[in-house]
């Protein structure tokens, strides 16, 4: 009988160095290499509310640079790297955004006295977000690197085998082997494990260095996340003699009014009549008022860019602002236009329920784009020259808040007899989307110190009143929804007690 090989020190096999150490290299090799980049796109960003705004706080997927920027997603919008926040390694933070929510905690930001605190709630609240992601993200990396590890076992087991199925005198006993295989699966795995949390650990301080140094030089959002505010050129030559001007779309133009005598090609165009709000106001205080308002004008297609309207392109009335010398004030009427307010509202007339939440996602997508757009516009207001004042004025409501008393004949929320018309359901649901419109004008106003004129007209379908007529025009009238000439004074009324007293003229 042949006499079987003895173990080597420590009871363990005799295989070779190539099978000890090479799984172990390729165990964890496979760990940094795959196991980290799969965390970080694996795990799931932390949901949290700041400022009342939903945040998503996570990572951005990692690619093959050794450094880059954190990332900011917009919902509805784009995303943006953040220069500022450069990062070594794989973890570069991540922060997805809105859509934008209207509420008290938003507002609540702005407040003087409440403002810093919520801030830093709103700070420790992203870090948190962020502690948490990257704990989660530790432990599916340890939970990945244990699954690799049992199969980097197994395959070392096979390899051991085989190896010693080609030693001289034969296989050693199972026991031997097993324990052999064990405590090299042992050494294996502890590597591996130990490797990847210090490569996880070391990944989260170059993320929280390079957050932290980043963050350490912004003062302001612009510097954090860039600017790229570009205002409209100037329009045409200076221009002199006005003591204010009106902006916005077809409720301030005053559709369905009087034509101007002698208009300009412009004011043809946009229809402007003898009675719309810049008339209104001058007639109530004496002032010379431009009228630069416009049919179908929305921020990006009216007030900041070109329009297309009555076989003209219109200059941007920001444009033309611009170049309007010793201007006192300004009037904007913006918003219904950029949510295509009408689209809901015949969506509502043609369908026996429009409170959907394909529509509803809808309406707040456009609400979102508003947003933004409104507030560059409130950037380019802001910078005219002169510093005139500025009075943003909100949405009137077209029917009554509290719905249509059954008691009241109104064609005008029944509409056509082959639709269902509007009930109280709808009108509500219209009120409430107006009032999402009116809260974003009203809080960008504020929040560069402009004044907010709130008209009140009386709806369709209100209290039957005698004497200068209805304020609103009705579905059988030219323009339906849009200001008489009455309501285009009650329009005028809202803002001439915010305008400061005229000055004298000169003899």
């Amino acid at each position: 009988m042949e006499p079987r090989r003895p173990p080597t020190r420590g009871g363990e096999l005799s295989t070779s160095p190539r099978i000890r150490s090479g799984p172990a290299v390729a165990l964890v090799l496979f760990c940094l290499a795959v196991g980290v980049p799969a965390t970080v796109a694996l795990t799931p960003g932390q949901d949290l509310v700041a400022f009342g705004q939903q945040i998503t706080v996570g990572a951005r997927s990692p690619d093959l640079s050794v450094a880059g920027p954190a990332q900011v997603v917009q919902v509805g919008n784009t995303a943006f790297d953040v220069e500022r926040l450069r990062v070594w390694g794989p973890l570069r933070p991540q922060l997805t955004l809105g859509p934008v929510q209207r509420n008290a905690a938003a507002q609540a930001a702005l407040d003087p006295e409440a403002g810093p605190r919520l801030r830093r709630e709103a700070v420790d609240a992203v870090t948190g977000g962020f502690l948490a992601w990257y704990l989660w993200g530790a432990v599916l990396l340890v939970a990945f690197t244990l699954a690799a590890s049992a199969g980097a076992a197994g395959l070392r087991t096979l390899l051991v085998l085989r190896a010693e199925s080609r030693l001289p005198g034969g296989q050693r006993t199972l026991p031997e082997i097993w324990s052999h295989c064990v405590r090299g699966a042992g050494r294996m795995t502890a590597a591996a494990v130990v490797a990847s949390v210090l490569a996880w650990g070391t990944a989260g301080a170059l993320a929280y260095a390079g957050a932290a140094g980043g963050l350490g030089s912004v003062a302001s959002l612009s510097q954090l996340v860039g600017a790229r505010h570009l205002p409209p050129e100037p329009v045409g030559p200076p221009i002199a003699g006005f003591d204010g001007a009106v902006i916005g779309d077809s409720r301030a133009a005053r559709l369905g009014g009087p034509p101007l005598p002698d208009g300009s090609p412009d004011d043809v165009a946009c229809r402007r009549s003898t009675d719309s709000l810049a008339e209104q106001i001058a007639a109530l205080r004496g002032d010379r008022v431009l009228n630069l308002a416009c049919p179908s004008a929305t921020v990006t297609a009216g007030l900041r860019g070109p329009q297309d309207e009555g076989g003209r392109t219109l200059s941007p009335q920001v444009g033309l602002l611009r170049q309007l010398q010793g201007l006192d004030w300004v009037v904007v009427t913006v918003g219904p236009n950029d949510v295509g307010w009408i689209d809901f509202l015949l969506y509502c007339y043609g369908v026996p329920d429009c409170a959907d939440n394909l529509t509803q996602g809808e309406f707040d997508y456009r609400l979102a784009a508003f947003d933004r757009v409104y507030g560059d516009l409130l950037i380019d207001l802001n910078d005219l020259p002169g510093r005139p004042q500025i009075i943003v004025m909100t949405s009137y409501d077209a029917f009554p808040p509290d719905g249509v008393p059954s008691d009241v004949p109104c064609p005008d929320s029944r509409g056509p007899e082959e639709f269902p018309g509007l009930d109280a359901e709808k009108i509500a649901l219209l009120d409430e989307r107006n009032r999402a419109v009116n809260e974003i004008l009203t809080a960008g106003a504020q929040a560069y110190g402009f004044d907010v004129a709130r008209p009140v007209l009386r709806p369709l379908c209100g209290s039957v009143r005698a004497g200068l007529g209805p304020d609103l025009q009705g579905l059988a009238d030219p323009f339906p929804f849009h200001p008489t000439g009455v309501g285009s004074l009650r329009m005028a009324a809202a803002v001439t007690p915010l305008l400061d007293p005229p000055a004298p003229r000169g003899g």
